[in-house]
């Protein structure tokens, strides 16, 4: 059997862990554009000066030795044929697959703006190759603007802060982390940001840039104000790496790749896992969707049920923070239980008909194992006797065969 992987990062690299686990004298071939393996997580780490590339490795020295695995690194996959089972690579080789897991992952999205074709000072944060561009460009540059202010575009002001450079954050939502944070949390994010230098804007965005023979010397704000500008850092989202499927029958949406909880697409032995789905999810989850497919293309038959597909877990600034599911926007019919004690720990919990659909701690994240309890076991919390930031380990005794959770009131 001939196991052919795309891509080399979360997904991709555990699915090849396991299926060697699980297939001792099969073949397997790893096709990346990546020369090195690599934390997309935690590529602000190399900014700062913290972790070299090795540093940012998630695997032991020898993996690709101790596994057995052939890694055609470098290479881009450009094409792909379903019916002759193999796939095209930007060198003209091909490579044949009995079964093929696409984890191809996904790029930085660049937005239409009036002035930002041809320009040579704009980098994505996704990739090594993006880190080492930018690092090339300091020494050079004085005023930097960061496109975007989710999870990406923060990782990247942390890593910029220390440079001595003018530090400028544009995003189109009203906080910081919109998807992530409520404004309570946000806010104290916000305020540690702009201690260490960063300028922040809020529901505002780049209406247009200026180009001059390729180089961005300024963007204009849909507020009117100009920043200048020597390095324009698109965090703007992304978008998945399917255009190889082009013109092939494997299916996809206007998002990414479609595959199940099998990691199953529409073509009987072809399998999809992590960022290309287009769902952005984050590092656990693509994970788990390697480590399933990679199940299933063994012929062992798992389903991906991971509740905590909307979970993230932050530490900018020394400030620890878990967002789980919803945390703002809700109407309502949501009930929300709120904490915030002396020292400044936060913690929410959104609840709706006895079930918890999100949750946010800042500071002491010590609550966390048993909200994940709380969750995971679906533990209808209508019928918690106590305050639900006072539950302990010790109630879990009074789990039922079926899950049912009772508690008896302390008297």
């Amino acid at each position: 059997m001939r196991f052919v992987i795309i891509g080399a990062s979360a997904a991709g690299i555990n699915a090849a862990k396991k299926l060697r686990e699980l297939n001792p004298n099969s073949e397997i071939i790893i096709i990346s554009k990546d020369k090195d393996i690599y934390s997309r997580c935690i590529l602000y780490h190399h900014l700062k000066g913290i972790r070299d590339l090795k540093k940012l490795s998630f695997v032991e020295d020898n993996f690709i030795e101790k596994n057995k695995i052939e890694w055609i690194k470098g290479r881009e996959v450009i094409g792909i044929n379903t019916k002759l089972q193999c796939v095209k690579l930007d060198n003209d080789n091909e490579v044949k697959y009995d079964k093929l897991l696409i984890a191809s992952g996904s790029h930085s999205f660049i937005p239409k703006i009036d002035g930002i074709d041809g320009a040579k000072n704009l980098v994505g944060f996704r990739n090594f190759e993006d880190v080492e561009k930018i690092e090339e460009m300091l020494p050079n540059i004085k005023n930097i603007v960061i496109m975007g202010g989710g999870l990406v575009g923060i990782d990247a002001a942390a890593g910029l802060l220390h440079k001595d450079k003018n530090l400028y954050l544009v995003e189109m939502g009203d906080r910081m982390l919109p998807f992530q944070l409520d404004n309570y949390t946000a806010s104290v994010y916000e305020k540690a940001f702009e201690k260490e230098g960063l300028k922040q804007y809020y529901s505002n965005g780049i209406a247009s840039i200026e180009n001059i023979d390729g180089t961005i010397k300024s963007v204009t704000l849909k507020s009117g104000e100009i920043i200048p500008c020597d390095l324009l850092i698109s965090a703007a989202g992304i978008r998945a790496n399917i255009r190889f499927l082009e013109g092939s029958e494997v299916a996809c949406d206007n998002k990414g790749l479609l595959f199940n909880e099998k990691g199953e697409t529409n073509i009987s032995n072809i399998y999809g896992a992590g960022d290309v789905s287009g769902k952005s999810p984050i590092w656990p989850v693509a994970v788990k969707e390697g480590i399933i497919a990679a199940y299933n293309m063994s012929g062992l038959n798992k389903d991906m049920d991971d509740f905590f597909a909307s979970k993230a877990t932050m530490n900018f600034l020394d400030i620890p923070t878990m967002s789980l599911g919803i945390t703002s926007g809700y109407d309502d019919s949501y009930t929300e239980e709120i904490e915030l004690d002396n020292f400044g720990n936060y913690k929410k919990i959104v609840h709706k008909n006895g079930i918890i659909y999100g949750a946010l701690l800042q500071g002491d994240l010590s609550y966390a194992g048993i909200l994940t309890q709380l969750i995971r076991l679906k533990i209808d919390v209508s019928k918690v006797k106590k305050r639900l930031f006072d539950i302990d380990y010790s109630d879990f005794f009074h789990v039922t065969d079926n899950f049912e959770f009772t508690y008896n009131e302390v008297k």
